[in-house]
């Protein structure tokens, strides 16, 4: 995750690599961590770019749980920028 301070929109990209599953199954990954991502939106910072890397649980892995781990990730963020602005 880069803060970079920039006036635009927050910019999420997402690595999803075939050691997840068939291309049916990554999409499906994709799609889900799209939507927690949309979800999480009013809570990242504005000009922050967002990378995920999908591990291949992430193929098992419930909404709940992705939502979950995404959210962690975003909290330590917000917790980082909070310090550095501070």
């Amino acid at each position: 995750m880069l803060v970079t301070g920039e006036s635009r929109a927050v910019r999420f990209g997402f690595i999803i690599s075939k050691q997840v599953g068939t291309a049916v199954v990554r999409n499906t990954v994709r799609r889900r961590l799209k939507a927690v991502c949309a979800e999480a939106l009013p809570r990242v910072p504005e000009g922050t770019d967002v990378v995920i890397r999908a591990l291949p649980a992430s193929a098992t892995a419930t909404f709940a749980e992705l939502r979950a781990d995404v959210d962690r990730c975003l909290h330590r963020l917000t917790s980082a920028s909070a310090v550095v602005s501070a």
